[in-house]
Formats: structure tokens, C-alpha cells, sequence
């Protein structure tokens, strides 16, 4: 059995996309990178099960509605690149979520969480569609051996690319995400974010993200299907 939390939502009433397909992904264990699918806004606080079979891993309520699977998956476009210091500071300083934000709670990307409750990292645009900010992970998030752990990771990699999508115009939700992580970085560990939007079909926005170390090291990537939602309608 498995449960999230409700520090790890998303909108208020649901998981955060990026920390449940980390979950998934981290579940799935296998080499590369995974594909994880969201299927239903992930639940909180509830019990929820694993299921597996040679073709997928899958997360289900105590009802035995899947919430999302993860299984094995490939990149189809390159990582975004790594933004200079300057140029993230420049992304954080035009953050549009400081001005309006849809799920300003948000573990990731939220403006109304504390450091070391949410992950506090903030991407604005700094041109060619790209968005960017520095980021450092609080001690709060360390592991037994000091990184970060992986569901925290891939949350992470998921909202620059809803901010390169514009959260402000376009209230998205997660629907999939297919990422691989080379390196955890330590809680303290100075990080460049980027997000990039790669093109948007109908209600879909496909956007690509990144983590990188000061020095220009890839620690993460990430490729994300967004879907565009009705608030009033969203569970």
C-alpha cells in the first residue's frame, strides 16, 4: 500500500503530477527513461495499491480505478539547454506566478509554501520560448545518504514545463511525463531549471524540461504531454 500525501498536491485537492509519475517511475525501477500516464486526478491521503504485469506497472484506488502506470519509455526530441546563471535570475525575476497562479499550493511551482513544505522553484521566460530559474533544494527534502529522493526529483522537472506552456493563459494539468534521472542532486546543491514549449495540438501542450548543476551538468530530463482543463470541472 502507498499514500499521498497531502504536502505533495498539485491543485489543492489533488497529487502533484510530477511527484505522482516519480512515484510511478521510481516504482517501476527500470533502467532509462519511464513513461508515467496520469489516468484520474491522483487521490490524497487515501490508500492506494500497486499493480504489475509484464506490460506496465499500475496505481490504483482502493476501488480499482488506475490512477496512473508507468512503464518503459524513450526521448523523441533533445533536452532543452542549460540556462546561464544570469539568464536564470532573469527567468525567476519575470515568474509570472508571483502576479497569478492557478494553484498557487502547488509542491512544486506554489508561491504560497514555505521552504523546506514546497519545493519553492520559480521559472519565468528569458526568450526562444524557453523559461528558467536557479534552484536548490532544502535540507528538508534529504534522503539518508543527502540527495533528494526521486519522486522529489521528477516534481522538479515538472512545472517549468506548465510555465513554458503559460499557466497564466492556459489552466493545464499533467496528463504525462517520460523522464530520466542521471543524477540526484544534494539537498544545498545550487540548480538551473529550464522548460521549453515544443508545440501545442488541440487541448495538448508538449513541453520538454531540464535540471542542470551551475557547471552545466544534466542531472535530469523530462518530456510532458499537458492537458488543457476547465477549473470549475477539475477534481
Amino acid at each position: 500500500m502507498v499514500t499521498i500525501a497531502a504536502q505533495f498536491n498539485g491543485p489543492d485537492s489533488s497529487g502533484n503530477g510530477g511527484y505522482v509519475a516519480g512515484m510511478l517511475g521510481g516504482e517501476l525501477g527500470s533502467a532509462g527513461p519511464a513513461t508515467s500516464t496520469l489516468r484520474v486526478p491522483p487521490p490524497l491521503n487515501v490508500p492506494l495499491s500497486w499493480e504489475r504485469d509484464a506490460d506496465e506497472l499500475r496505481l490504483l484506488t482502493a476501488g480499482g480505478a488506475v490512477v496512473g502506470t508507468a512503464k518503459p519509455g524513450e526521448f523523441v526530441r533533445k533536452a532543452p539547454p542549460c540556462p546561464t546563471p544570469d539568464q536564470a535570475v532573469e527567468g525567476l525575476a519575470a515568474y509570472p506566478g508571483f502576479h497569478h497562479h492557478p494553484f498557487d499550493r502547488c509542491f512544486t511551482c506554489g508561491t504560497q509554501r514555505d521552504p523546506g513544505d514546497g519545493l519553492r522553484l520559480f521559472t519565468g521566460p528569458i526568450g526562444d520560448g524557453l523559461t528558467a530559474g536557479p534552484w536548490t533544494a532544502h535540507e528538508a527534502f534529504a534522503g539518508e545518504d543527502g540527495t533528494i529522493d526521486v519522486p522529489v526529483m521528477w516534481a522538479a522537472l515538472d512545472c517549468p514545463g506548465g510555465w513554458a506552456a503559460d499557466f497564466t493563459r492556459n489552466t493545464i494539468v499533467l496528463g504525462r511525463m517520460t523522464a530520466e534521472i542521471l543524477r540526484r542532486p544534494a539537498t544545498g546543491e545550487p540548480c538551473l531549471s529550464v522548460g521549453r514549449l515544443h508545440a501545442q495540438e488541440g487541448r495538448k501542450f508538449l513541453t520538454d524540461t531540464a535540471l542542470y548543476t551551475g557547471d552545466g551538468e544534466l542531472l535530469g530530463r523530462a518530456e510532458q504531454t499537458w492537458i488543457l482543463i476547465d477549473l470549475a470541472d477539475f477534481g
